[in-house]
């Protein structure tokens, strides 16, 4: 291994032992393997899977069984590369594309390293995240960032990277119409990233009034309160829905939104099952899919950023220490929260 000189034999981490239950450790700092990285944490985001791993103690079938370190949207610096990478990566910037695939299965021979059955995965059990002072990756999931990428923004790139991915599924390109459920910050996001690819018509549907007028501010060109309108009834005639809600109405009514072989991507998490109208799906030929995670998406993340089509310093509402982590993940029952970012090393 190759490092910077003088690091420090051990590292502050935040530490999940339970439901609500945050305790704060010494731990050495993580071995790096010859194909690894070791990166000084600079900025983490807070997630809605941190938040619920935190106050729950599981999302579906991923429960956490024993101590976990929150935390998978990171950016930081190269301090000490394996053996079989190039010693002069030490002192890039990053930012860190949090998972593990095995590069050997059919998923990931396929293209398809999100769906790796073997996936390791930042933050979630058992694999340990990003509330700590260093954390390894593999050499070429840390994307070295251009310097006009704060270190909040080079860590909000991993929720980018979902609506990225969104877009992609959706088939979002110059002219497209969508129609996005919620504007909470992946929601926003969204519309961002739906601007980006070209969308021509962005609808956006919350039941919050500060949220609809938020999504205004960051390029939705018309909202609505589902409360006050029918969504499924006002003709919207979109080519894509995107739910970034998780609300079983919100589904269906857009659903009941899109205009024959339209296409519908599920992205918030709701009910693990929900009604869906399928007689409307089958015979409008309309494709419904979710997204799991992201491929590919962080050059085309840092594009975006750098050339400033996508802003994601301003989703910043929040700014935290490793000793207030539980502020931070309670910081959403803020209405007017949007991205909380916790600095390890602060």
């Amino acid at each position: 291994m190759t490092q910077t000189p003088a690091l420090p034999e051990t590292m502050r981490v935040s530490v999940l032992n339970g439901v609500q239950n945050l305790t704060i450790e010494d731990r050495p700092l993580p071995v790096v393997q010859p194909d690894e990285v070791l990166v000084k944490v600079a900025a983490v985001g807070v997630c809605g899977s941190d938040v619920h791993y935190y106050r729950h103690g599981k999302i579906g079938d991923f429960v956490v069984d024993g101590p976990l370190v929150l935390g998978h949207e990171l950016s930081g610096k190269i301090v000490a590369v394996g053996a079989d990478v190039d010693a002069a990566r030490i002192g890039e910037r990053v930012a860190v594309e949090p998972q593990r695939p095995c590069k050997n299965c059919r998923e990931c021979r396929a293209g398809r390293y999100n769906l790796c059955p073997n996936m390791e995965f930042y933050a979630t059990p058992p694999i340990d995240g990003a509330f700590a002072g260093y954390v390894t990756i593999q050499a070429d999931f840390a994307h070295a960032i251009p310097d006009n990428l704060s270190d909040e923004a080079a860590a909000l790139l991993e929720p980018l990277s979902v609506a990225i991915t969104t877009m992609r599924k959706a088939g979002i390109e110059p002219g497209s119409s969508i129609l996005i459920a919620g504007a909470g910050p992946i929601g926003i996001i969204c519309i961002q990233a739906a601007k980006a690819f070209g969308a021509s018509e962005i609808i956006v549907s919350d039941l919050v009034a500060e949220r609809r007028e938020r999504a205004l501010s960051y390029g939705a060109t018309r909202v609505i309160d589902p409360v006050a309108e029918d969504v499924a009834a006002l003709g919207l005639d979109v080519n894509a829905f995107v739910d970034a809600s998780g609300s079983p109405r919100a589904v269906d009514a857009g659903i009941r939104a899109v205009r024959p072989a339209g296409t519908v991507v599920l992205v918030g998490l709701g009910n693990p099952e929900m009604t869906l109208p399928v007689e409307q799906i089958q015979n409008l030929e309309i494709t419904v899919t979710g997204i799991f995670r992201y491929t590919n998406t962080w050059p085309a993340a840092i594009h975006m950023v750098s050339s400033g089509v996508v802003d994601l310093d301003s989703l910043v509402t929040g700014k935290f220490d490793l000793d207030h982590v539980a502020e931070a993940l309670n910081s959403d029952q803020n209405p007017d929260s949007l991205k909380s970012i916790v600095y390890p090393g602060k």
